[in-house]
């Protein structure tokens, strides 16, 4: 097998010394499967956490894996881009598939997974009720989410790298993130991103990356999202044209951004029960902040609920909206 692999001499030493001994090897062929916590690492392994951490201190400063933070607890994934990782993705890639120590570790990993969908399907039961109530109130899912993802391709079939804002269980991942080379879902909650993960896994989605942060400092680069996503988020915040203002800072020069929320309602329930914050917004207030946010709006549109008693029910609203720096790029192009 011949790998072309643009590294120096100094960063191969490095990569083959940190990833040419056995439980740092066996530890990167993991993360290769799945994104994975000290804790889950210890247990597969059948190691302490603190040779585990040494080992997964040493791949860190290689390059050759990733930390993402949620709360006290903190995430690890295999490095996707560099010459480091490139030389490690090789190396993991001559390996035997059946080799009864890899083996030994992936039927293990086989059971982190299976107590993440327990944890995930508990969440879940918890929590339907006050969904579904929500959910009876509006345009069925299926109609919404057609319209995102026709939303989403309005420009190409796929993008680079995928942004979803407040990701909750990650439905909007598993919709979209098929379509990106990289998907990041971006939640406070270390909940929610429990039960994300555990979808992720179930849908066999291995582009995603999932992080706790901010909604109003995410956890990105600036100008590095071709496509973001807020799907019912801005009802939940106190200061909404602050948030899509971030939004706007991720996008890259052309950058979309999708945002799906409520329009206005008297619908005291989801205040009193739900803690909405806001019972929806006007396409006006909305094309103003992301106007704001110097971002142009390509699209809006509503679905309204059908059948009986529509007029008591919501409206969901959708927003297009790009970065107007790549728009004289484009359009030369075309």
């Amino acid at each position: 097998m011949t790998v072309k692999i643009a590294a120096t001499l100094p960063d191969a030493l490095t990569s083959l010394a940190a990833i040419g001994e056995e439980t740092r090897l066996r530890v990167y062929a993991l993360l290769a499967e799945a994104e994975l916590a000290v804790n889950e690492l210890v247990a597969i392994l059948g190691q302490s956490q603190p040779r585990v951490s040494r080992h997964l201190k040493l791949l860190l400063e290689a390059g050759l894996v990733e930390r993402h933070r949620e709360g006290a607890w903190a995430f690890f994934h295999v490095a996707e881009k560099g010459p480091a990782a490139a030389l490690a993705q090789a190396i993991l890639g001559e390996l035997a598939g059946d080799d009864p120590v890899l083996a030994g570790d992936r039927a293990r990993l086989a059971e982190v997974r299976a107590a993440r969908a327990a944890q995930a399907q508990k969440y879940f039961a918890d929590h339907a009720p006050s969904w579904n109530e929500t959910r009876r109130l509006h345009a069925p899912e299926a109609e919404v989410e057609a319209a995102i993802l026709a939303a989403a391709l309005e420009k190409t079939p796929h993008w680079g790298r995928l942004l979803d804002i407040g990701c909750g269980a990650g439905r909007m991942l598993e919709l979209l993130a098929p379509r990106a080379e990289t998907a990041i879902g971006v939640d406070l909650s270390p909940a929610m991103l429990g039960v994300a993960r555990s979808q992720m896994e179930k849908a066999g989605l291995r582009n995603v990356q999932l992080r706790q942060g901010d909604i109003y400092a995410l956890p990105v680069d600036g100008s590095s999202i071709d496509l973001a996503v807020m799907h019912q988020v801005l009802h939940y915040l106190d200061n909404p044209a602050r948030a899509l203002r971030e939004a706007a800072r991720a996008l890259a020069p052309g950058g979309r951004l999708i945002v799906v929320d409520f329009a206005p309602h008297r619908c005291e329930i989801l205040r009193e029960r739900h803690e909405h914050r806001r019972l929806g917004f006007s396409a006006e207030e909305v094309a103003e902040y992301l106007r704001q946010s110097r971002l142009e709006l390509l699209l809006h549109r509503d679905m309204a609920p059908g059948g009986d008693y529509a007029e008591e029910k919501l409206t969901v609203s959708l927003w297009l909206a790009r970065d107007v720096r790549g728009v004289g790029i484009e359009k030369s192009k075309a």
